[in-house]
């Protein structure tokens, strides 16, 4: 197995490492809103990125958001699964392999509330910024 290289955001990578040492049982609810962990490929670099992200369910799908708080510019994660949508999936002791994609015009207007419920910053994040924020759909393979 291809070693993982977790956020290199202090407060994100802690949370990681509680998820993955506790099989999902501790960091799986985060400020009241359920987390996955996803793993994506590096674009550049080829190596395996993971980071903890909100997520809702959409029937056997999930469903994430690509806000980056509202930053002017795609994260990364997002970046990669656009390049290469096969990734990995980890939801309380669920590991699984899954294919993201951007949700469509239509999918996102019905989506995209429901992910402002689960975490209502998401709103804010959208004002602030001019870019649209993906909604990305991960379907278990």
């Amino acid at each position: 197995m291809d070693e993982i290289h977790d956020s290199p955001t202090g407060w994100v990578a802690k949370h990681i490492k509680q998820y993955v040492e506790s099989d999902g049982a501790k960091g799986h609810q985060f400020h009241g809103a359920p987390t996955l962990l996803l793993t994506t490929t590096g674009r550049k670099s080829g190596l395996l990125r993971r980071t903890a992200l909100i997520y809702d369910r959409d029937g056997d799908d999930y469903v994430i958001v690509a806000s980056l708080g509202g930053s002017p510019k795609h994260p990364l994660w997002y970046l990669n699964l656009v390049d290469d949508p096969k990734v990995g999936v980890q939801v309380e002791a669920d590991r699984f392999d899954a294919v993201a994609r951007t949700a469509t015009a239509e999918e996102k207007a019905r989506l995209w509330p429901r992910m402002v419920e689960v975490w209502p910053a998401y709103a804010d994040y959208q004002k602030k910024t001019s870019r649209e924020i993906p909604v990305v759909i991960l379907s278990r393979q």
